[in-house]
């Protein structure tokens, strides 16, 4: 091949790469079923969150979005096989705070959040809840502090294990308050949740839709919120903010991601699909009684509130020296 057709030939090549480029960046809704990633367990927040929002995205783009659960090591284990994985749109990931932000301070998690992961939107989020048995006595959050600072040793907080996000809202709520609380970590939050129910422990930082149940039973006693503001859902719950603790906050979220060797111009249409469908007040109010709120962001928007989080919750495990032990 002389001179001429070597040229030629790139040309060419380029030429097709460039337009296959661009088909590919059209090819939306894709042509596939869409895997939505779930790294819990079916039953929970993320999941009851992803699958409402699933369901409105099928009925919208005319393609059938599959939420798939793959629970383990936190949602470490997710996360690092969509980072690696599938890059043509199909697969997109409902990302945590946990393993975006806190996790990869702890431990090698076999990707790097903001480098191998691209954000979409913000999903959902809500606050952690303080709950403590009826039994306990405690009637408010003056109380349980007041008790944290007395007799120390006899005041502990479960959490759905080390690192997770109701343990690092523990951690900030000791350094605010300058209480000194044991740290009781358990697999997941329904075997923390028993242990609660039979009052082996004071306290628990949990999540709304797991406690309000036994909070309106009567079994439970809701002392705080740890989110800014109330949210509707627990208007009746003061917050740790508002309690004497002014500029506390500590929310749950997750958020749509996907690789980030998918093209840019299909995470911008994902990010369109995603938000129509959080803004829509159906799904608004579907949210509201799952203990849950809307948080639809732009892509810039998501990047910059996760690297907020990641400062906050990295300063947090340098600060306690916690580890995944």
């Amino acid at each position: 091949m002389n001179k001429r057709h070597l040229l030629s030939a790139i040309a060419i090549a380029a030429t097709t790469l460039l337009m296959n480029g661009v088909a590919s960046a059209q090819d939306f809704p894709p042509k596939r079923p869409v895997t939505l990633f779930v790294g819990f367990a079916p039953g929970g927040a993320a999941d009851a969150a992803a699958r409402l929002i699933a369901k409105k995205l099928t009925e919208n783009m005319g393609q059938n979005v599959i939420v798939e659960n793959r629970a383990g090591a936190g949602g470490n284990i997710v996360h690092q096989q969509v980072a690696n994985g599938v890059a043509d749109g199909t697969v997109i990931l409902l990302g945590s705070i946990g393993p975006m932000t806190i996790a990869p301070h702890m431990m090698k998690v076999g990707y790097e959040p903001f480098k191998d992961l691209a954000p979409i939107s913000g999903g959902v989020n809500f606050p952690n809840m303080l709950v403590v048995n009826k039994e306990s006595g405690i009637k408010n959050l003056a109380d349980f502090v007041a008790m944290a600072k007395k007799a120390p040793d006899a005041v502990s907080f479960a959490s759905t294990g080390a690192g997770s996000a109701s343990h690092l809202t523990g951690e900030l709520f000791a350094i605010r308050t300058n209480t000194d609380m044991l740290h009781v970590p358990y697999k997941g939050g329904a075997p923390a949740m028993q242990d609660l129910l039979a009052n082996r422990f004071t306290g628990y930082f949990s999540a709304p839709p797991t406690s309000i149940p036994h909070v309106e039973s009567g079994k439970l006693v809701a002392i705080a919120t740890t989110g800014l503001t109330r949210p509707s859902y627990l208007s009746n719950v003061p917050t740790v903010a508002e309690s004497g603790y002014p500029g506390f906050e500590a929310l749950n979220w997750y958020a749509f991601l996907a690789s980030a060797k998918v093209p840019s111009a299909i995470l911008d249409k994902w990010n369109a699909e995603i938000v129509k469908v959080l803004n829509d007040q159906s799904t608004k109010d579907a949210l509201t009684k799952l203990g849950l709120s809307g948080a639809p962001s732009t892509r810039a928007e998501l990047t910059t509130f996760m690297q907020k989080e990641s400062e906050k919750w990295g300063k947090l495990v340098r600060e306690r020296k916690i580890s995944a032990d």
